[in-house]
């Protein structure tokens, strides 16, 4: 018994992940760089860019844990919004939140059925061996 997964969440995902990824490396690179010229600070885009490729295939696993990774993008959104001076690099993080939690609630709702199905499968294994005829020997 295979669970329905939703496609439309799927495609929600891919697209929040792939923009959160191009945000990342433009913001750091052009937009509103730490220093004159760009920094290293992009490289903060390669750990999404490592479940992309999972993201993009569907892989349950990977949307687990992609969705507790893109956490971290989420906090560092919310600092920058809250801390930054800079009006260009506050709306950029307002965007990397927003991003965040597209893809994070989106991969939650995407893996959801089929969480509910391997515990469905648990519980049902669980009963079936409660309920076995024990042989008395």
């Amino acid at each position: 018994m295979n669970p329905e997964l939703n496609p439309h969440f799927r495609r929600l995902a891919s697209v929040a992940l792939l923009a959160l990824i191009l945000l990342c490396v433009v913001w750091e690179t052009v937009l509103a760089p730490i220093r004159p010229g760009g920094s290293w600070l992009f490289l903060k885009a390669l750990p999404l860019a490592f479940a992309l490729r999972g993201v993009l295939r569907g892989n349950l696993y990977t949307y687990q844990w992609a969705s507790m990774l893109v956490l971290l993008y989420l906090m560092e959104g919310v600092v920058r919004a809250m801390s930054d001076p800079a009006p260009l690099s506050a709306g950029l993080a307002g965007i990397e939140i927003v991003l965040s939690l597209v893809f994070f609630l989106a991969a939650i709702l995407y893996v959801r059925p089929a969480k509910r199905a391997a515990r469905a499968r648990i519980r049902a294994q669980s009963d079936g061996a409660r309920r076995a005829p024990r042989s008395s020997s």
